[in-house]
C-alpha cells in the first residue's frame, strides 16, 4: 500500500551494504541506504500498515525532533508538502528482448579476452539502467592487472562508448566488467521518491540520487555524509542531480523544518527556485554576496553551538525535542529589556536543518577565493552537529578550485564523467570516473568507504520542477489573499544582517585601537573607497608618503575592516562606503 509507510527500520541486505555497523549520530559513517522491508504477510501486516498511516495523520517525529509530512496524505498537512503528481510518471519500458542481448555481449566478452590472451570463464551478471556488470573468472594463473588494463582494447573490440573495469570486485572472486546496455532506462525520481526506499529511509535528510547496478532505488542520508562534493564534465549531469537533490528535500520538509541558501554564479541553473518558500535568502549569483552568505552561515553556526551549549545538548536533534517536548530552553543571549525574567528564556521554534547548495564553485575560486575558502571549510568542519550541510558542485575538478584543504573536509563525493584519469584522481582518488557515459552516470563514494558505488542519477524533467514552482507560488498567493503572512518573510536579509554585524565588530575595534592609528587613516581610507581598491602603492601616490608608512596604514585599514586581505598582486576588494566609514569612525571615537 504505497499509502502507509512501514516506518519500523529496514532491513539492509548484507550483499550490498556489507557488515553493519551501529548507528551512531555522533560518528560519521557511510551513507544510509535504505533496502527493501521485510515482506509481512497475514493480517498482522495489515495492522502494522494500518497503525502506520494513522500514524502520519497526526504527523511523525522524526529521530532529530522534526515533525515530518507524509508527501502523500490529504489532511490539514496537504498545503504544506507539494503533491506527488506533479511529478511526471516514469515512461512503460519493453525489455523482452534484453535478456537475449546481454547474453550475446557476454558471449562476445569472453571471446574478445581470448583474442588477447585471457583466459577466463563467465559468472554471474547485474543489470541497472544503463549498464550490466559482467563478472569474469580468471583462470589460474592469470593475473587480475591483465584485465584491469584492457579497457580501452575491449571497447574498442566490442564497439562501445566506454567500459568500466572493476579489478577485484571486493567481496568476490571476479573482476567486474561493465558494459552498456543496448537499451539504457531513464530513472524517473517520482519512482524513487515513491519507492519503499525512500519513504522509510532512515534520517531526516533522505537524497534520491537514482538507481544502482542491481536496479534498485538508491537513497543516501545528508546527516550521515555530511557534506556532498559533486563534480563532473559540462553536460554530465550535476545540474539535474541538484534539482533531484533539491526535490528530495522539499518532498520531506516543509520550510520550518528546511532552510536553503542557494549560490549560482551561473545565474541560470538554480534561479528557478526563487519561488521557494524553504528559501533563506534570494538565490545568490554574485560571487561577493556569496562570500557573505557563507560568512553569515558560520555567524549562524557559532549562535547555535552557543544554544546547545547553554542547553547541555550535543546536536540538533537533542534540541528539537527538548523544543517539541515543551521543556524549558535557555538562550545563549539575553532578548528583551533588562528585568524581563523571560529575556533568558528560548521561545523560537526549533532549530531547521539548513542545506548550503553551491553550483559551481570554480566561479568563486577564481573571483573570490580568499573569502570562501575559509568559511566553506569552518563549516566542513563544525556544521555537522548543528544542523548545517553544504553540497557544492564544479565542472572543473583541478586541483586549484578543489583545494587540499577542502577536499579533506567532504568525505562524501560524486562524480560524474570527466574529462581525464587526473581529473577522475581529483574528486575520487582515483581512476574511473573517466570511463562513466555521461547523462547521469555518476559514481558515488561514501563517507568512509574506499570503494564507490555506480549509481544511474534520477532524472527530473524541467516541466515538473515548473509545475512545483507553480504549485508553491500559488501556496502563497492563497496565503496572501487570506490574510496570512509566511514567518519566513519576517527574517531579516542575511547580507544587512551580516553588515550590521561587521560594523559593529569593527566600531569595537575602532574603539580598541583609535589611539594607535595613523593621523592620515581616515584620508587613507577615504582614498581607497574613492578608488575602489586599496594598495600601498595608492596611498605612496595619494598621500606622498614612503612606503613603511603606507603599509602600515594599510594593515590598519585591513584590521578595521575597510579593506580586504591581500589577493596577490591586484588591490585589495574596499567594503566599506563612505556613508558606513563616516559612522564607523563616530563608532571609533575619532
Amino acid at each position: 500500500d504505497p499509502d502507509g509507510s512501514d516506518l519500523g527500520e529496514p532491513e539492509p541486505d548484507e550483499s550490498d551494504l556489507g557488515e553493519s555497523e551501529p548507528d551512531d549520530p555522533e560518528a560519521g559513517g557511510e551513507a544510509d541506504i535504505a533496502a527493501e522491508p521485510s515482506p509481512m504477510s497475514g493480517d498482522d501486516g495489515a495492522d502494522e500498515l494500518e497503525e502506520d498511516a494513522d500514524g502520519w495523520d497526526e504527523g511523525i517525529e522524526s529521530e532529530d525532533g522534526l515533525q515530518l509530512s507524509d508527501p502523500n496524505a490529504e489532511s490539514e498537512i496537504e498545503h504544506e508538502v507539494p503533491p506527488m503528481d506533479l511529478l511526471s510518471q516514469p515512461d512503460a519500458r519493453d525489455d523482452s528482448s534484453m535478456d537475449r542481448q546481454l547474453d550475446e555481449l557476454g558471449r562476445v566478452l569472453i571471446d574478445k579476452l581470448k583474442t588477447f590472451n585471457v583466459e577466463c570463464t563467465l559468472g554471474e551478471r547485474t543489470t541497472g539502467p544503463m549498464v550490466t556488470q559482467f563478472e569474469v573468472v580468471p583462470s589460474a594463473g592469470v593475473k587480475v592487472n591483465r584485465i584491469a588494463n584492457l579497457d580501452a582494447d575491449l571497447a574498442l573490440a566490442m564497439k562501445a562508448k566506454s567500459i568500466r573495469i572493476v579489478a577485484p570486485i571486493p567481496g568476490r572472486g571476479a573482476v567486474g566488467v561493465e558494459i552498456p546496455n543496448p537499451q539504457p532506462e531513464i530513472v524517473n525520481l517520482r519512482h524513487i521518491l515513491e519507492s519503499p526506499e525512500f519513504k522509510n529511509a532512515k534520517g531526516d535528510l533522505p537524497l534520491a540520487l537514482g538507481k544502482d547496478l542491481n536496479g534498485r532505488p538508491y537513497v543516501a542520508n545528508l546527516e550521515k555524509m555530511p557534506h556532498v562534493l559533486i563534480a563532473g564534465a559540462t553536460g554530465a549531469g550535476k545540474s539535474v542531480c541538484l534539482n533531484t537533490i533539491v526535490t528530495s528535500l522539499v518532498y520531506r520538509h516543509t520550510p520550518e523544518t528546511l532552510r536553503l541558501l542557494m549560490i549560482d554564479p551561473k545565474m541560470v541553473e538554480l534561479s528557478v527556485y526563487s519561488r521557494l518558500p524553504h528559501l533563506r535568502h534570494n538565490v545568490v549569483t554574485d560571487p561577493r554576496d556569496a562570500a557573505g552568505v557563507l560568512k553569515w552561515a558560520v555567524i549562524e553556526m557559532e549562535r547555535r553551538y552557543g544554544l546547545f551549549k547553554a542547553n547541555y545538548v550535543r546536536s540538533i536533534g537533542e534540541f528539537n525535542r527538548k523544543v517539541r517536548d515543551g521543556s524549558v530552553v535557555r538562550r545563549f543571549e539575553p532578548k528583551g529589556p533588562e528585568g524581563d525574567e523571560n529575556r533568558w528564556i528560548y521561545d523560537d521554534g526549533v532549530l531547521p536543518f539548513i542545506v548550503v547548495v553551491v553550483d559551481e564553485l570554480a566561479d568563486l575560486m577564481m573571483t573570490v577565493q580568499s573569502e570562501v575558502e575559509k568559511p566553506l571549510t569552518q563549516l566542513a568542519q563544525k556544521a555537522r552537529a548543528i544542523g548545517i550541510h553544504l553540497i557544492v558542485a564544479t565542472q572543473r575538478p583541478s586541483v586549484n578550485i578543489i583545494t587540499g584543504l577542502i577536499k579533506a573536509n567532504f568525505p562524501t563525493r560524486i562524480a560524474f564523467r570527466v574529462a581525464s584519469k587526473t581529473d577522475s584522481r581529483t574528486i575520487l582518488d582515483m581512476n574511473g570516473a573517466d570511463a562513466l557515459l555521461g547523462n547521469g552516470d555518476m559514481l558515488f563514494l561514501p563517507p568512509g568507504e574506499s570503494d564507490p558505488v555506480r549509481i544511474q542519477g534520477a532524472y527530473l524533467p524541467t516541466e515538473d520542477t515548473e509545475r512545483l514552482m507553480g504549485w508553491y507560488t500559488e501556496l502563497i498567493e492563497r496565503h496572501q489573499d487570506e490574510g496570512e503572512i509566511p514567518d519566513t518573510t519576517l527574517e531579516t536579509d542575511i547580507l544587512e544582517e551580516l553588515r550590521g554585524q561587521e560594523l559593529e565588530d569593527a566600531a569595537i575595534v575602532a574603539e580598541e585601537i583609535a589611539g594607535d592609528w595613523d593621523e592620515l587613516f581616515q584620508a587613507s581610507a577615504e582614498a581607497c573607497i574613492q578608488n575602489g581598491t586599496g594598495s600601498t602603492s595608492l596611498l605612496q601616490r595619494r598621500l606622498s608618503i614612503g612606503y613603511g608608512r603606507a603599509a602600515r596604514i594599510v594593515d590598519q585599514l585591513f584590521d578595521a575592516g575597510v579593506i580586504g586581505d591581500s589577493d596577490g598582486s591586484k588591490g585589495r576588494e574596499v567594503l566599506m562606503s563612505m556613508d558606513e566609514l563616516e559612522t564607523f569612525m563616530r563608532g571609533g571615537g575619532v
